[in-house]
């Protein structure tokens, strides 16, 4: 059901909003964790290492076309405040026609570039076989996950954050069946992981498509409604600028991985697994800064600028609990945690992993608020300024981590020392230019209406 978040009482108009969104990303990291624990308990260290590796060129990848989808819903939901009925038509014609040709470049550049990513991500020989199977196979399920994000952008812009939640379930609920399936079923190995996850990611992105066009008139092809290279650029100069501070982000992420590689198959075992579960603790304030996102931009729209002020004030303080209790619970059960993912006599494994949790993991409140001013800045039509947080996190995390893991006292640590550092500063220079712009941002037709 559509949700006017330009209505009704701020907090609890953008939790319920928010929730949805939350189950539903908590919903698909359990089918990449799925994917983690089936192969690291019963296929062994390298098999881990291998999926692990390529979980974060995947996402690395997804992250453009999330990018795209994000900028496109933000011009939807200022739409959809205004609205705006005819603009948000023409703008999901644009939006689709520009993200589905790029979405078909990335997956031939992804095929031609396969042989090339062991050289960049420095993958050892003993694990480039399984990676390189693995990734044959996840490379065929890129055009489902634009399907996926393109639909269930759309439906959120608008308010209704319900139903990519359910066809999430669903897809995550197969995944997990067919990874028991192929891997201990038919014993197809790292590639019978791949296919799970393809396989359901298909049913998500073909099931959300046919529902939107089916209950939302805007996506449908009408005669009324052209491709229009105005509406193409309008959302281009959004939906570009999002994908760019995206995949900025996850290359970043990319650029370590190759430097956590170089450390050997134990140290790409336990980021593999450590990753998987800092990415289900911190995904929760993830969501809850892109519902905060489609609140202010609903708002902006329609140009209410108490809500605004209340919903800052309100998402701040939500964040920030959150993310003091997860890394109190991080903290206390990291040992557990990595336990889970790695086999019981792999102590080196989970020690690695461990020490990863307890640095990075105490410091979510850093990316807790981070991810509210990209949710902000997209809102407010300045997603440039999110690019400029996202080198300033990523830039100082991919230079720290190579020169603080090169000083032999320091070694691995230093690679995770280097996100909570990079977080901060981004945030001191987030919140700088908010408050020295705030006027400006927020204004209206010449006026200024401070918040």
């Amino acid at each position: 059901m559509d949700r006017d978040l330009t209505k009704g009482p701020v907090m609890a108009s953008m939790l319920h909003f928010a929730v949805p969104m939350i189950l539903g990303d908590l919903l698909q990291q359990c089918y990449n964790i799925a994917d983690t624990l089936i192969v690291g308990n019963y296929l062994g260290k390298n098999a881990l290492a291998a999926v692990g590796s390529s979980f974060t060129l995947m996402t690395f990848l997804t992250s453009i076309l999330l990018g795209l989808c994000m900028g496109s819903g933000a011009v939807f939901s200022m739409r959809f405040g205004q609205r705006d009925e005819a603009g948000l038509r023409e703008g999901a014609l644009a939006s689709f026609a520009l993200i589905a040709t790029l979405t078909l470049a990335l997956n031939i550049a992804a095929f031609a570039c396969l042989d090339w990513v062991r050289v960049f991500l420095r993958v050892p020989g003993e694990v480039w076989g399984m990676m390189r199977e693995y990734l044959a196979v996840i490379f065929c399920g890129i055009a489902a996950t634009f399907l996926y994000n393109y639909f269930a952008s759309f439906l959120r812009s608008v308010g209704n954050s319900v139903v990519p939640l359910v066809f999430l379930a669903a897809s995550a609920v197969l995944n997990i069946g067919l990874d028991l399936w192929f891997v201990l079923g038919l014993e197809w190995g790292a590639a019978g992981a791949a296919w799970a996850t393809v396989s359901a990611q298909y049913v998500s992105g073909l099931g959300i498509m046919a529902y939107a066009l089916a209950r939302c008139p805007q996506l449908r092809p009408s005669r009324d409604v052209r491709l229009r290279w105005a509406r193409v650029r309008e959302i281009a100069g959004f939906s570009i600028l999002t994908c760019v501070q995206q995949s900025v982000m996850n290359l970043g992420i990319l650029m370590v991985q190759g430097l956590v590689n170089s450390f050997g198959p134990t140290v790409m075992a336990a980021f593999a697994a450590a990753v998987k579960i800092d990415a289900f603790a911190y995904m929760p304030v993830q969501d809850f800064g892109n519902a905060f996102s489609t609140f202010i931009a609903q708002n902006y729209g329609a140009k209410k600028a108490e809500r605004i002020r209340a919903g800052l004030k309100g998402a701040v303080c939500s964040a920030m609990v959150f993310c003091l209790v997860i890394s109190a619970l991080v903290w206390v059960f990291a040992r557990p945690l990595m336990g889970l993912f790695a086999e019981s006599g792999d102590v080196d494994t989970i020690l690695a992993g461990v020490g990863y949790l307890r640095i990075e993991g105490a410091f979510y409140c850093g990316i807790g608020c981070l991810f509210l001013l990209y949710g902000l800045y997209r809102a407010l039509g300045r997603p440039g300024m999110s690019v400029v947080l996202t080198v300033i996190s990523l830039g100082t995390r991919v230079a720290l981590a190579h020169i603080l893991s090169a000083v032999p006292a320091i070694g691995v640590a230093g690679i995770w020392w280097s996100v909570p550092i990079g977080w901060f500063l981004a945030d001191g220079a987030g919140l700088g230019y908010y408050l020295l712009r705030r006027n400006q941002l927020l204004g209206w037709d010449g006026g200024a209406q401070a918040v």
